[in-house]
């Protein structure tokens, strides 16, 4: 009963006028980020923070989530009608998506993917709803061991789950590490890394690093392989709508077996796009016609648009409740609370009620105002496409270097943001991750801290992180997590020996 007063508390935070205008500007920004291949969810949100620097928190994070909202509506519009993955979870959209269009059901895929996400994110945040105060009042007990120790399995988490070899996330998650040093110790006020400049004193900016790794690096990226849009066109209509619902009331078990791949993958740090191709997986893998996906069927769009969105909403519930970012644009959120100095966490629910019911309502508003704009608006958004790219990327590399520069109002920034451009440009050529990357340099400092700390307290006794069963079982969890890819590459390897061998005997 707890919960539902302080949720209906946050309903009459969300529903002010000025937080209902702020929630359908986000919206549309975040349609908008999705539709163009160039950004997405964690590059809009990081642009558009600036932005938000002059509002009270509450107000500019209701914005900022419901411009992540819109991206992940926005995605599905490109995969379908253009066979152009708006964000990379909607890469098995276009599987299936993409063939309905061509068959004349755009309507139909596009009815289907919207409805999708809407039930993949709704279930999502009835799960923060509930588990958050519970997670949140149970990590209260958390000293500076037991945090490191959640840190750590994060970080080892990134490396065990990882669709990226083992090697390139180490190396990414290493250079975060090695960017989240730079500055000065806030322990021992001696500087590192600074090489006698006073404009590294306070290290290298979240913000402006973000939106070069994403924004510049994703531009450079999209410039480079000269995209083009060539697509249907697609209109929308009410008979349609109930048509497609009546149609998907069949397909009730792969919604269920969709959000529960989506909500473990989001609050595991395995992201939207791995849970994506999971769920298309499984549902053609319980299909009774596994030879029709590929070819226009309505499940094989339920299936990856449920679990995206489920998984894209509940890597929120570690980041308020732990400080621990599920996902880049949780990693973004979370710079923006520090910056708004709000410490995500326990003591967030504690101290920030208004704030953190606030924002929970506004997940249940965004996601039904959000259904609403896409079904009603949806040509708008494939007009846009008809733009040249040529005269889109400009317009963002501006407005990149706006936001960089309003952070601190130094050109310095601008030019660092177009050296994280590059270098997320590098990453993306090369195929290094840069999730890990943006997660060390978010938790970087903070893991170190408390590392530092439990030090301190134990006088050096590494014994500390085994202390007790809680602290011993999230270090034991890591390791095994660390190792497993390891333990995977080995048990490869003696298979293929053993192949082999029976070959020769042969």
């Amino acid at each position: 009963m707890d919960e539902l007063n302080n949720l209906l508390h946050g309903f009459a935070v969300a529903l002010t006028l000025g937080n209902l205008g702020y929630m359908v500007i986000g919206l549309l920004l975040g349609v908008l980020i999705g539709v163009l291949p160039g950004l997405g969810g964690a590059n809009g949100v990081a642009i558009l923070l600036p932005l938000t620097f002059s509002m009270n928190p509450t107000s500019a994070i209701i914005m900022l989530s419901c411009i992540y909202w819109g991206a992940l509506f926005g995605g599905a519009i490109t995969s379908i009608l253009f066979n152009i993955p708006g964000e990379p979870w909607s890469v098995a959209t276009t599987f299936d998506g993409y063939p309905m269009a061509q068959q004349g059901k755009a309507a139909q895929a596009l009815t289907t993917a919207f409805t999708s996400s809407f039930v993949g994110a709704l279930i999502a945040v009835i799960l923060i709803t509930f588990l958050a105060p519970l997670l949140a009042r149970f990590a209260l007990r958390f000293g500076p061991a037991e945090m490191f120790a959640v840190q750590f399995l994060t970080f080892a988490s990134f490396v065990g789950m990882s669709k990226e070899p083992p090697l390139k996330t180490l190396a990414s998650m290493l250079l975060g590490f090695a960017l989240a040093a730079v500055g000065m110790d806030m322990v021992t006020g001696q500087l590192r890394m600074t090489y006698g400049t006073t404009v590294l004193l306070k290290g290298f900016d979240f913000l402006i690093a973000v939106i070069g790794l994403f924004g510049i690096g994703e531009i450079l990226l999209t410039m480079e392989e000269g995209l083009s849009f060539k697509g249907q066109s697609a209109k929308i209509d009410f008979k349609v709508v109930f048509q497609t619902w009546k149609l998907l009331l069949t397909h009730w078990k792969t919604f269920l077996r969709a959000t529960a791949i989506g909500c473990w993958m989001g609050i595991t740090p395995g992201g939207a796009t791995p849970a994506s191709f999971m769920s298309y997986g499984m549902a053609r893998r319980f299909s009774k016609h596994p030879e029709q996906f590929g070819k226009g069927v309505i499940e094989g769009v339920v299936a990856p648009e449920t679990a995206a969105h489920a998984a894209g909403t509940s890597a929120l519930l570690p980041m308020l409740t732990l400080g621990i970012p599920g996902s880049p644009t949780a990693a973004v959120l979370l710079g923006g609370l520090l910056i708004w100095g709000l410490q995500p966490g326990p003591m967030l629910f504690v101290e920030q009620k208004e704030f953190v019911w606030g924002l929970i309502a506004s997940m249940y508003l965004g996601n039904i105002v959000g259904l609403i704009v896409v079904l009603t608006t949806v040509p708008w958004w494939a007009a846009i496409l008809r733009i040249p790219f040529a005269v889109i990327a400009p317009v963002i590399i501006v407005v990149c270097a706006i936001g960089a520069y309003t952070v601190h109002s130094s050109m310095f920034d601008v030019a660092m943001m177009m050296v994280f451009g590059v270098f997320g440009y590098l990453f993306k050529k090369l195929r290094y991750p840069l999730a890990p990357l943006v997660l060390a340099l978010v938790l970087g400092d903070m893991a170190e801290t408390n590392f530092r700390q439990s030090m301190l307290s134990s006088q050096g006794e590494l014994n500390i992180f085994w202390a007790n069963p809680l602290v011993g079982g999230l270090m034991g969890l890591a390791i095994v997590m660390l190792l497993a890819p390891m333990v995977s590459a080995l048990r490869e390897h003696y298979r293929k020996a053993e192949a082999a061998s029976s070959l020769s005997e042969a």
